[in-house]
């Protein structure tokens, strides 16, 4: 299983957010670049980057802190947050963005997600964010009548490369993952599923590790806040 340490953006900085609130982020740093390269010289494999500020524009909006992250390291980068055409996926995978996360547009355009998903065979992923089961969009602030499993069902042949689920109540609580969500996710589809919030311990990763089906999981603030040890992480990842 995969570990990849999040680097969410919101105004040039690396911040965390306390259940998705805008207004309730805590800064980790101003050098996106320089937190990259301690990541991948620790030995992880993936970097998992936000654009906090363009999942609620539309459009990306720190591109310029994105762009020094990829200058900065050679390992694959998987990038989310106000991806929502064609135009600017091609844009963010020419710039050496391994793979993109489609949210919004999945629930408002899944159509857009199966052309993008063939256009870049590898390339895209999707994000499905949820609050009591149930799928949120721009920026997690709206939520929709469209239940996780729903959606993963409607885009099981789209041929997209990952689902990236979040419990949004868990995410930057450090109340531990919802391991039976996720697990339930990953038995339900064929879709290879990356866990993501709440991991805040070792304890937490092994759980994941452990649930069939479940190829990778994301974490944050645990991680700046020294409450998982990245070194132990990835050892424990290794096995099963």
């Amino acid at each position: 299983m995969i570990l990849y340490p999040a680097i969410d953006l919101k105004d040039g900085h690396c911040v965390r957010l306390l259940k998705g609130d805008m207004d309730k982020a805590t800064v980790f740093g101003d050098d996106p670049a320089a937190q990259a390269r301690q990541f991948a010289e620790a030995g992880c494999e993936w970097l998992h980057l936000v654009d906090l500020n363009g999942a609620f524009a539309g459009h990306p909006v720190n591109a310029e802190a994105v762009e020094s992250i990829l200058a900065a390291v050679d390992v694959p980068v998987q990038l989310g947050g106000g991806i929502r055409t064609i135009e600017t996926i091609e844009m963010w995978l020419s710039k050496g963005v391994s793979r993109v996360i489609l949210g919004t547009v999945a629930v408002e355009n899944p159509e857009l997600v199966r052309e993008a998903a063939a256009l870049f065979p590898g390339k895209v992923a999707v994000g499905l964010d949820a609050r009591n089961g149930r799928v949120a969009t721009r920026g997690w602030a709206e939520e929709t009548n469209m239940t996780v499993t729903a959606l993963a069902d409607q885009l099981a042949d789209a041929g997209i490369a990952a689902i990236i689920y979040t419990d949004i109540d868990r995410d930057g609580a450090m109340q531990g993952p919802n391991v039976a969500a996720t697990a339930a996710l990953a038995r339900a589809t064929t879709i290879p599923v990356i866990a993501s919030g709440g991991v805040s311990s070792l304890d937490d990763l092994i759980a994941l590790r452990n649930a069939v089906g479940i190829s990778g999981a994301i974490s944050g603030r645990a991680l700046y806040d020294g409450a998982l040890d990245i070194s132990e992480a990835l050892d424990a990842l290794k096995t099963r």
